[in-house]
């Protein structure tokens, strides 16, 4: 996924304005590939999560699933470099749905899981929000949703809303972006039936793990 806001050059693009491959690549921390390094497209906006913050974004879910991987079904909505994603299915996860709107990156997702053999990855190209939708009209349900999406386009917003029907009970969501997600009364509408479990900050880097309210901790929210 993504992680630091990347300032655009020449060098994020190849001809006729493409995307290229450059030297970057993004290792994964955990799990049965453990160590293996992936290319990374450099592409404008593509700002893959950094280790440290991966590795403790993955023990806080982790503890949260009992150490219980393979009963875990994850939802990548804006899966950019494809980080969080592999890093899931490395450490075990039963299914893990990877999603970006852009032909390139989803093209190089598609090629890294061609090349970890990762058979239980699925890679769609597609608009989050339609996905997501219509997931959730035919009853799909996951364990965890990675929301990392693009800075400075209000899509937490739009998404968050979204994921509410998308989680099995007792899921969660793991939201990075450029701000600190808001915990108190004068948290906005999309954010009110989110309890923040845990959060913290590197850099620039805000990352929160969510989880549904119980509707007990809604009813005295709305009192």
């Amino acid at each position: 996924m993504r992680a630091m806001q990347k300032r655009p050059t020449n060098k994020s693009q190849g001809q006729h304005g493409r995307p290229r491959l450059a030297p970057q690549q993004v290792r994964i921390i955990g799990g049965a590939w453990k160590r293996r390094l992936l290319p990374v497209l450099d592409a404008l906006g593509l700002r893959p999560t950094p280790d440290r913050v991966r590795e403790t974004v993955f023990n806080w879910i982790h503890h949260q699933v009992g150490g219980d991987w393979e009963q875990v079904d994850c939802l990548d909505l804006f899966a950019g470099s494809g980080a969080l994603g592999f890093e899931a299915a490395s450490r075990g996860a039963r299914a893990v749905t990877m999603l970006d709107f852009h032909a390139p990156v989803a093209r190089q997702l598609q090629e890294n899981k061609e090349l970890l053999k990762a058979d239980k990855v699925t890679i769609l190209r597609g608009d989050a929000f339609t996905v997501a939708a219509d997931m959730a009209t035919r009853g799909q349900r996951v364990d965890v949703i990675f929301l990392d999406p693009p800075y400075q386009q209000d899509f937490i917003s739009k998404s968050l809303p979204l994921c509410v029907s998308l989680l099995n009970p007792d899921g969660m969501v793991y939201v990075e972006a450029e701000y600190a997600l808001p915990d108190d009364a004068a948290a906005p509408d999309w954010l009110a039936p989110w309890e923040i479990v845990r959060a913290d900050k590197a850099g620039m880097v805000f990352y929160h793990l969510l989880k549904l309210k119980t509707r007990d901790n809604l009813h005295e929210n709305k009192a």
